[in-house]
C-alpha cells in the first residue's frame, strides 16, 4: 500500500469516527427539550401571551434584532414585542446543537424566522437567527438571539435599518 492510500485511509477513517460530534449528535433529549421550548415560545407569541413569551428568556438576554437595534433584558425586549402589533414572529430551528460537556449547559440555535401581519398571516419580513440558550434550574432559556432580516413584502420593505 502506498503512503498516499495509507494516509487516504487514515483520512476517512478519522473523518467517518469525527462525523457524529461535528454534524451534531442524533437528536437528543436536550435537543428535543430546546426544540420545544421554541415551539412553546412562538404559540405564546402568536397568541400574544407575551409574559409566556418573555418566560423562555433570562432576565439579561440580549438580542440583535432582525435591522440592527439591541435590546438588553427581558423588560426591554417583552416591551419591545408589544410594541409592534403589526407583526407576528415566528422562528422555526433548522438545527439544535446541545454542549457535550455537563458542566457547560448551553445550546446553539438557528433557523428561520418570519414576520407576518397578525390579519391574513401574509409575510412581511423574514430572516435567519441564531440564539444562545442556557439550561436553569431544569428549564431552557433564551440568553441571547441574533437576528437577520433578508427580505420583505409590502409594509415590512419600509422598516426602518437601525444605525449608531
Amino acid at each position: 500500500m502506498t503512503l498516499s492510500i495509507r494516509l487516504a485511509v487514515i483520512a476517512a477513517v478519522a473523518a467517518v469516527s469525527v462525523a457524529p460530534v461535528q454534524s451534531g449528535r442524533s437528536p437528543s433529549r436536550e435537543a428535543a427539550a430546546v426544540r420545544a421550548a421554541r415551539t412553546a415560545q412562538n404559540s405564546a407569541i402568536a397568541a400574544h401571551d407575551l409574559d409566556r413569551a418573555a418566560s423562555y428568556w433570562t432576565d439579561d438576554v440580549v438580542i440583535r434584532s432582525a435591522l440592527g437595534r439591541v435590546i438588553q433584558g427581558s423588560t426591554t425586549y417583552r416591551a419591545t414585542l408589544g410594541a409592534d402589533s403589526a407583526t407576528v414572529y415566528h422562528r422555526k430551528p433548522d438545527h439544535v446543537d446541545v454542549s457535550d460537556n455537563e458542566r457547560w449547559p448551553l445550546a446553539f440555535e438557528s433557523g428561520t424566522w418570519t414576520g407576518s401581519d397578525p390579519r391574513d398571516g401574509k409575510p412581511l419580513i423574514r430572516g435567519r437567527y441564531a440564539a444562545q440558550w442556557i439550561k436553569r434550574d431544569g428549564r431552557w432559556l433564551i440568553r441571547s438571539e441574533v437576528f437577520v432580516a433578508l427580505g420583505c413584502a409590502g409594509t415590512g420593505c419600509s422598516r426602518p435599518l437601525a444605525v449608531p
